[in-house]
């Protein structure tokens, strides 16, 4: 059997092993972190978007059958795992390998992400062992299981320097798979156990802001109307914003509402309000923090201001 037909059959018993403890798997470009399903960027509706588009995290199998199907049909690809299927929370500590970007003061004398987590751990709790992975790069990954109700998500850089977390929307490069710097290995092979307490405590998405108590009086006239449709276009802006862009339109968003603040024409307090609250959504998701979010809103009024706008009423 030829180099590469071992390391295909290798990388299949490592996808039916993942699968085997219910995690669910699909195919990455062979040496790569890279998913190898389809990635369109408008989804056709068709094949096996039929029903609804299908990315990687919706196609990720336990199914033997499909497994060996895709692990056999061509290239050696590695192996991705789609943590929130398998209710599975990843902590991914990476090493510190560029001494011109010490860490932050806040971490001075870390040696990276494996470090900082023993030290809050040391702070906030135990760290009980469990399923481990080291990655070739030399950081490690560990696996917890999500607490039940929990809907966690993806954060980089939330627990501490060089600690990024993978749960709902997320994957990870599983055990046997390769790149050129070397092989993810299992060095803990027990069963993962369910994340801490206190990890999940800096984990969990904050509440979103309080909601105005009521809406806000634009009062009667062509004036009102105008400020009526501007305020609920920039809310639909900030709900409405996808994934990559979801702070770039909150400071564009804030900066049209900072425009009419200084014409007069809305209180700042009240614009305050209205971003926040259309930013709840987001925060809740974590894809920006409460504090990204003030100053980005802080940032884009004062831009706005700059440039005032009023609205008249009709003579």
């Amino acid at each position: 059997m030829s180099t590469h037909s071992h390391q295909a059959a290798d990388l299949l018993a490592a996808a039916l092993d993942a699968a085997g403890r219910g995690w669910p798997v699909f195919p990455l470009h062979p040496a790569t972190k890279r998913p190898a399903l389809h990635g369109h960027a408008r989804c056709p509706g068709t094949g096996p978007c039929a029903g609804g588009h299908r990315g990687w995290e919706q196609r990720a199998t336990t199914d033997p059958d499909r497994i060996r199907t895709a692990w056999t049909a061509g290239p050696a690809f590695n192996i991705g795992l789609a943590t929130g299927p398998a209710g599975l929370v990843v902590i991914d500590c990476d090493t510190h390998t560029d001494p011109t970007d010490p860490p932050p003061a806040e971490w001075a004398g870390a040696c990276g992400g494996l470090d900082v987590l023993h030290r809050l751990a040391d702070h906030d709790g135990a760290l009980p062992a469990t399923f481990t992975v080291a990655t070739p790069s030399g950081g490690t990954h560990f696996y917890y299981r999500a607490p039940a109700g929990a809907e966690l998500r993806n954060t980089a850089g939330l627990l501490g320097w060089k600690i990024d977390t993978r749960a709902h929307g997320g994957y990870v490069v599983a055990a046997g798979s390769t790149t050129p710097a070397g092989t993810y290995t299992i060095t803990d092979a027990r069963d993962p156990v369910e994340l801490p307490g206190w990890l999940l405590g800096r984990l969990r998405p904050p509440p979103p802001p309080a909601t105005p108590a009521g809406p806000i009086r634009t009062g009667t006239g062509r004036r009102a109307r105008y400020l009526d449709a501007a305020l609920r276009a920039e809310t639909a802006r900030v709900h409405d914003a996808p994934a990559s862009q979801r702070n770039a339109s909150l400071y564009v968003a804030a900066v049209a509402l900072g425009q009419l603040v200084a014409g007069g024409s809305l209180a700042e307090p009240d614009a305050r309000a209205v971003l926040a609250s259309a930013a709840a959504r987001h925060l809740a998701l974590r894809a920006y923090s409460p504090r990204q979010a003030e100053q980005t809103i802080t940032s884009g009024l004062r831009a706005g201001a700059k440039r005032p706008r009023r609205i008249e009423d009709a003579a």
